[in-house]
């Protein structure tokens, strides 16, 4: 089935915008089996035209949105206003409890860094229950697991950020290896490495690690 061509949505995969940095481009609708935004991130889909119709729910405490648009989107919008928790942390509950456990994330990054941080934080929560991807402008960026290998990247900037701290790790395939090396948000970094290879490939027995593939959404 071409889902382009039948605007059917097949994807078991989630798409959620946030309240962060506009995406400069917006993917096709008919990727995503779910489609989210926060209620700030409302207000610049508006702005870009994205086919509101395809949203699947707005949720947040709409101090970013006030909501006005519920007749037009009857259903469509969740007040979550518990304070305790952010709206990216509440929107990806409601997409849990829907079912979706893969989820591509735009709007995670720019804007005011505290957010930026908060929203790693948030999906350092959700790492064992969603497999969560942000891209923005600059790269894409996820948790990975304790093995983990990608092709297709030759030449692409990577960068290994522990979160905070992470225990012998081994990699092939950069330009700067790790040999059962650690790496800490307080000592070291392994960040602005590149692709030596196609594939490369991470392992680690300890911590947690952010991957930062220099590549544009698609």
């Amino acid at each position: 089935m071409n889902r382009k061509n039948t605007g059917t949505r097949m994807s078991g995969k989630a798409l959620l915008f946030i309240n962060g940095e506009a995406p400069k481009s917006l993917p096709e609708p008919e990727l995503y089996g779910l489609i989210a935004c926060t209620d700030g991130a409302f207000n610049y889909l508006k702005q870009q035209n994205f086919p509101l119709e395809k949203l699947d729910f707005i949720s947040g405490d709409f101090d970013s949105h006030t909501g006005n648009d519920e007749n037009v989107y009857e259903g469509k919008f969740i007040f979550t206003p518990d304070q305790d928790k952010t709206d990216f942390h509440k929107a990806l509950e409601i997409i849990l409890e829907k079912r979706f456990s893969e989820v591509d994330v735009l709007g995670g990054s720019g804007g005011e860094q505290d957010h930026f941080l908060g929203n790693l934080t948030v999906a350092y929560v959700f790492k064992d229950r969603m497999n969560i991807r942000f891209y923005d402008q600059f790269s894409q960026y996820f948790f990975i697991p304790k093995n983990f290998s990608l092709t297709g990247i030759q030449g692409r900037m990577i960068s290994l950020y522990p979160f905070p701290s992470a225990g012998n790790i081994v990699t092939k395939g950069l330009n700067w290896p790790l040999e059962n090396e650690d790496l800490s948000i307080i000592s070291r970094l392994g960040t602005r490495n590149f692709a030596a290879e196609n594939e490369i490939s991470v392992t680690y027995e300890t911590g947690d690690l952010l991957i930062f593939i220099g590549t544009p959404y698609r």
